[in-house]
């Protein structure tokens, strides 16, 4: 391995690579409502009970209905529904319905939140848990249900092949993952 010479920054820069979601949510007049969520990721809160974590900044409706109801749907972003996460991104629940672009939508299997048909990954989940920091809140959710395309397999927990998901990777600007690059034990000598 080559040694790497770093230099200081300061603080105020991230490196917050992050898989990208719409999360689907319900309005109080039974309306769907979706935005992309980039702040995702898991908690284990006993042994194969996985929390998904989510984090959201603000005001926004999304938010507000999470806090209303306690469930919501979290699909993931793939790279051919890159359109449909800049537009639910650049248009806002305040300004009305978002309906300038073509999506379809159903409706979960074991909870009742919005769907995205496009999405080959998505968790129905539930709020167990919730922490407030300044205007952020930490949603701690139980996944309720999981649903992927039928042309995935998946063995175990950790067994996802993520290029066949083509997952959308957010950090500041959309990124794609490239290859598979081996197990973990592939590399050690």
């Amino acid at each position: 391995m080559k040694d790497v010479k770093r230099k200081s920054v300061g603080t105020h820069f991230s490196m917050c690579v992050q898989p990208a979601f719409i999360v689907g949510t319900n309005n109080e007049d039974g309306t769907y409502n979706f935005a992309p969520i980039t702040w995702v990721s898991v908690t284990n809160e006993k042994e194969n009970d996985y929390l998904l974590v989510i984090s959201m900044f603000g005001t926004k409706r999304t938010k507000q209905n999470v806090i209303r109801t306690g469930v919501l749907s979290v699909n993931l972003v793939s790279t051919d529904m890159l359109g449909l996460m800049d537009y639910f991104g650049t248009h806002h629940a305040n300004d009305g319905i978002k309906d300038g672009i073509s999506y379809d939508v159903s409706r979960g299997d074991v909870i009742d939140v919005p769907i995205l048909d496009a999405s080959r990954w998505i968790y129905e989940c539930e709020v167990v848990k919730s922490v407030e920091l300044g205007e952020s809140t930490t949603f701690f959710c139980r996944i309720r249900n999981i649903q992927i395309d039928e042309q995935l397999e998946c063995m175990d927990t950790f067994d996802v092949n993520l290029t066949k998901l083509e997952p959308v990777i957010y950090s500041e600007m959309y990124h794609s993952i490239g290859k598979l690059l081996g197990k973990i034990g592939d590399f050690s000598e």
